[in-house]
């Protein structure tokens, strides 16, 4: 951001009564804490303290610098060809418009007086910086160099022949041109830059599909033509050391880059499909994944009872949920909870997606027979006090992992069921014995993850009074307030919605529990009593609960929330 100093900024954004004098303080006891590392108005905006249209009118007063909406002025196409998209996406500037030898530039730091001058190089203009959004600036360059390279591969479109028909010799050329390493390069920075958690890039008869999920739903964007397929797949998999020769078969592959200063790891697969090679590549970016406990939605006496549970010296703790529903993100956030010097910690994951500091982590290996219960049996001769198990999937794992909590070790590990009581039920059917079962299990949590109101956009509406009894919610419950859904804005992107959280149904193991379990008691019967005497909230319920604070939708409930959840 910008180079300034922080005193003065502060001082003009409480004399205008856009911020306290107490909201500057912490703010600059946070950058103190985080060394300096965050501009003072980054963190004022982050907080929600200040809004960024503010501080950039501030800024812009202060440095006598005008400034620009990019929204409301969009860029001539003109001058975006005489900056190159790697050029001006290192430097977070992007060029306006060109007349009379000048080139206006709108810049994240007009202070940048190293950029101004290569780019007065580069091209042969006077530079006149105008101050940007920097978050404007790179949606809108990515957005802006990918339309452009898109129009300059059609105009040139020849159409070449059937993938089938490339030689190895000129799909490893086609992958090393400039054309598709910049296509893949944006491709990828625009989907870090949206939040995306997955790419997926999907061929068809006729043309080739790009979509990012973002929030855990899927958006179409921008695609290269069809016949660049193959060269963008292989020039994926050469990033990915992967054999770009082999075509019939699936592969995976890892690749690490940076974007915007922070290193990012992505992990590819690659199918055979009908019109060739698809592609999905998952975005693993720590910044974003590596969330704290408090972080996860649980809140009140979940988050507490959650909090206590992981503290306790042995036993096993489930999460449950389906496939994408930040299993792994709770259980790293619990980890990273009770990590101390004085504790040993081990994990067996598949993959191993997010490296954390002082954790052993082993990935399975299953094709030299290193799998989950090979794994987890050698685990236990390591001597550590807490084991955290990717998923429990057969019946042996099951045995080792009792085995392991019997002997004393606190045992992490996820399953696949709808909600928490069913857990207990999934143990049983694996073979587990009851009363080993009833003697290991400490609690289980189920979990979804719902899409966040975006902030900018909150509106009040009038839910369909079915939808709202579907959840559970009267007019009594409403109290004269309202429910609220995201009209749209150009920080969500249009969608309504800016982030996830996570909805919770916590089912602790009490001597009641112990005993349902040993006589195989139903997981409805368990269930029930949980409701009636350790107060779960169910996945509805804490869903219901977020719709009446402000948080999510009804919709968005009943997305994430099976119809065996309603009651």
């Amino acid at each position: 951001m910008l180079k300034l100093n922080r005193d003065p900024l502060g001082v003009m954004l409480v004399e205008r009564g856009l911020v306290t004098q107490e909201q500057v303080d912490q703010a600059l006891s946070d950058q103190r804490r985080r060394d300096n590392v965050r501009r003072l108005g980054e963190i004022l905006v982050e907080s929600r303290a200040l809004s960024e249209s503010a501080l950039l009118g501030v800024l812009s007063e202060q440095l006598g610098c005008p400034m620009i909406d990019l929204a409301g002025e969009p860029p001539d196409p003109e001058a975006i060809h005489l900056v190159p998209s790697e050029f001006a996406l290192r430097h977070n500037l992007l060029p306006i418009r060109q007349a009379d030898h000048t080139l206006t530039v709108a810049m994240a730091d007009p202070l940048d007086i190293q950029s101004i001058d290569d780019l007065r190089l580069l091209t042969g203009f006077s530079v006149v910086p105008m101050l940007a959004s920097p978050t404007e600036i790179r949606r809108a360059a990515e957005q802006l160099y990918m339309q452009q390279m898109l129009e300059d591969v059609h105009a040139v479109d020849q159409g070449a022949g059937e993938e089938d028909s490339i030689d190895i010799a000129d799909l490893q050329k086609m992958a090393r041109e400039e054309l598709v390493i910049q296509m893949v390069n944006l491709m990828i920075n625009q989907a870090i830059q949206d939040r995306a958690s997955d790419i997926h890039i999907e061929p068809f008869e006729k043309e080739l599909r790009v979509r990012y999920r973002v929030d855990g739903v899927l958006h179409e964007v921008n695609a290269p033509p069809k016949r660049l397929h193959a060269a963008v797949i292989s020039r994926i998999k050469i990033l990915s050391d992967m054999n770009i020769a082999e075509r019939r078969l699936p592969q995976d592959g890892r690749m690490r880059i940076r974007s915007a200063g922070r290193q990012i790891d992505l992990r590819v697969s690659t199918v055979p499909t009908l019109y060739g090679e698809a592609a999905v590549m998952r975005v693993l970016d720590k910044q974003t994944a590596m969330l704290g406990l408090q972080e996860l939605g649980m809140v009140g006496d979940t988050f507490h009872r959650f909090r206590s549970l992981i503290t306790e010296p042995h036993g096993i703790i489930l999460v449950t949920g389906p496939t994408g529903s930040g299993k792994t993100t709770t259980l790293y956030a619990a980890l990273n909870e009770i990590y101390s010097p004085e504790k040993k910690i081990i994990t067996i994951e598949d993959p191993v997606e997010y490296q954390l500091n002082g954790i052993n982590q082993i990935q399975v290996h299953p094709q030299i027979n290193l799998t989950f219960a090979n794994g987890l049996r050698h685990i236990v001769r390591q001597d550590p006090d807490i084991i955290m198990v990717g998923e429990i999937r057969d019946t042996e794992t099951v045995e080792i992992a009792i085995h392991a909590a019997l002997t004393g070790h606190l045992v992490f590990s996820t399953l696949h069921t709808n909600d928490a009581a069913g857990a207990i039920s999934r143990l049983l059917d694996m073979g587990a014995e009851p009363y080993l079962v009833a003697s290991s299990l400490i609690g289980s949590i189920a979990q979804r993850l719902v899409r966040v109101i975006c902030p900018r956009c909150k509106t009040p509406i009038t839910e369909s009074p079915v939808e709202m009894n579907q959840v559970g919610i009267s007019p009594e419950m409403l109290n004269g307030g309202s429910v609220y859904t995201g009209a749209g804005c150009h920080e969500c992107r249009g969608v309504g919605f800016r982030g996830r959280s996570g909805l919770f149904e916590m089912l602790t193991v009490d001597d009641t529990v112990r005993q349902m379990i040993v006589n195989r008691a139903p997981s409805s019967d368990i269930r029930h009593h949980a409701q009636r005497v350790q107060g779960m909230r169910t996945l509805l319920q804490d869903g219901r609960r977020r719709v009446l604070a402000g948080d999510t939708t009804v919709k968005e409930v009943l997305r994430v929330c099976q119809r065996e959840d309603f009651d």
